[in-house]
């Protein structure tokens, strides 16, 4: 099984989530920024990584998960800054859901994020983000390594379920 692990990241969060993914997985593997990405044909099961940008998918993304092909076995990941199990960590997730509609979506993983210091700022000030910012200085020290290592699990049970199935 030809394995991808694709991510976008701006931080390093989602780099780092998606760094530990990949060293959990067998040969062959592929880790590759979305950007660097230019056919996905030869992979049997592709990763996909990204980071909550203003509750969505960001753009490259939400492009990237589009062309996927129906029936291709597929896990997505993502970094936010919000407390586990809200709204505000659930929303991107299911945008992504949604946009990755026709592949075969074997799991999902979430991990809390560090946030940019220039984004806690802009967002700290506007009143209508005030209770995420709260939640997202709780994230300052993620992902940690307990967060890694939950990733690394992720991507064992995905293999497993990719493998039944096939």
């Amino acid at each position: 099984m030809n394995i991808l692990v694709a991510y976008y990241s701006l931080t390093g969060n989602t780099k780092k989530v998606a760094e530990a993914i990949y060293e959990a997985l067998p040969e062959p593997k592929e880790l590759k920024k979305l950007k660097d990405i230019d056919s996905i044909e030869d992979y049997d099961l592709i990763f996909v990584g990204f980071p909550v940008h203003s509750h969505s998918v960001p753009y490259p993304v939400e492009t990237f998960l589009r062309r996927l092909p129906a029936g291709l076995p597929v896990a997505l990941f993502m970094t936010h800054g919000s407390i586990p199990g809200t709204r505000l960590s659930r929303e991107a997730l299911e945008q992504a859901l949604i946009l990755a509609g026709k592949t075969r979506i074997l799991g999902t993983f979430t991990s809390r994020g560090q946030v940019s210091a220039q984004a806690m700022e802009v967002f700290s000030r506007s009143p209508e983000h005030e209770v995420w910012a709260e939640m997202a200085v709780t994230a300052r020290h993620h992902p940690d390594q307990n967060d890694l290592d939950d990733a690394k699990s992720f991507a064992r049970w995905i293999l497993s379920l990719a493998n039944q199935s096939s």
